[in-house]
């Protein structure tokens, strides 16, 4: 009867595994703790950031966009552009320009926590 050693290679992928786990957890406590802070900063309650579609909802009205623009986020390729316009709109609401907007869009877990943390305060939606 043969019996197979892994040198030890599994533990070695469980491990990563776990230090992959707890990294991405990291993250997720730091953009939900993000997102309560904006809604809070809003005058919305934060716990609305972590309340699925309900979220998103609240979102809109920071922004100042109508809550049936959440169907618009959920057709193909089209929700890309709708998702920019919102989120130039969210920067826009706290005050910052193009560079936040852009910051947000590629470095959102940079932008986010700045935008919850940092100085900026609502100002309110844009007008269109």
């Amino acid at each position: 009867m043969e019996t197979y050693d892994d040198g030890g290679s599994s533990g070695m992928l469980a491990a990563m595994g776990t230090g992959v786990l707890i990294v991405y957890l990291a993250f997720l406590v730091l953009m939900i703790a993000s997102l309560w802070k904006i809604f809070s900063k809003a005058g919305k309650p934060g716990w609305a950031a972590i309340v699925p579609i309900y979220n998103i909802i609240v979102l809109l009205e920071i922004v100042g966009k109508p809550w049936w623009w959440l169907f618009l986020l959920c057709i193909p390729f089209l929700n890309i552009i709708f998702a920019i316009i919102v989120v130039h709109r969210l920067s826009l609401s706290f005050g910052q320009g193009v560079g936040t907007t852009i910051l947000l869009l590629l470095v959102g877990i940079i932008g986010y926590p700045m935008l919850a943390f940092g100085s900026a305060t609502y100002v309110g939606a844009p007008k269109d």
